[in-house]
């Protein structure tokens, strides 16, 4: 905002944030709804003052990629792609069973996002939903081992980590 009260914009992102999920887990919102609302110059379905943010959310993104050779792409078919389910575990994905993981892309294979009343809670839903993913298929690595590490450590328990916990962690100094 300029001194005169005018609003001036210096970039204009359109475009949905790939960790939505975990906004809407937190506030019950379905953000995407929203955002159709709002193409379609509708009102949207809720007033600021009513966005309330409850518990916890993680979201973990699932990459076709070996953490132990500096996170390189592992494309190839998947043989095997079950995902978790149960109480507020969410997963959004658009593979399955005997598709290819292209080597021309970004190698996301899946976001799984959890919620819990609790961090404590939500760390513990995070790690049980990512031992019941299971991914296989010639030469696929993935990033499951990797998540579960990072969310079973006591740093990451704690809310101690930084923005180089993950390379501290494969660098064996955490």
């Amino acid at each position: 905002m300029d001194d005169r009260g005018r609003v001036t914009f210096m970039e204009l992102n359109a475009r949905i944030q790939v960790e939505h999920p975990v906004t809407e887990a937190l506030t019950g919102i379905d953000l995407i709804r929203e955002q159709i609302r709002i193409a379609a110059e509708l009102p949207l379905a809720v007033k600021q003052e009513d966005v309330r943010l409850t518990g916890a959310a993680i979201e973990c993104r699932v990459n076709a990629e070996d953490p132990d050779r500096g996170s390189l792409p592992t494309p190839g078919r998947l043989d095997v792609f079950n995902v978790p389910g149960g109480p507020w575990t969410r997963v959004d994905s658009g593979f399955a069973p005997g598709d290819t993981v292209p080597p021309y892309y970004d190698s996301l294979l899946a976001k799984l996002i959890v919620w819990a009343p609790t961090r404590a809670e939500a760390i513990a839903r995070a790690d049980r939903a990512l031992g019941e993913f299971t991914v296989s298929g010639p030469g696929v690595a993935t990033t499951i081992p990797l998540l579960r590490r990072l969310v079973t450590h006591p740093v990451f328990a704690a809310g101690e980590h930084t923005t180089r916990f993950v390379e501290e962690l494969l660098d064996g100094q955490s």
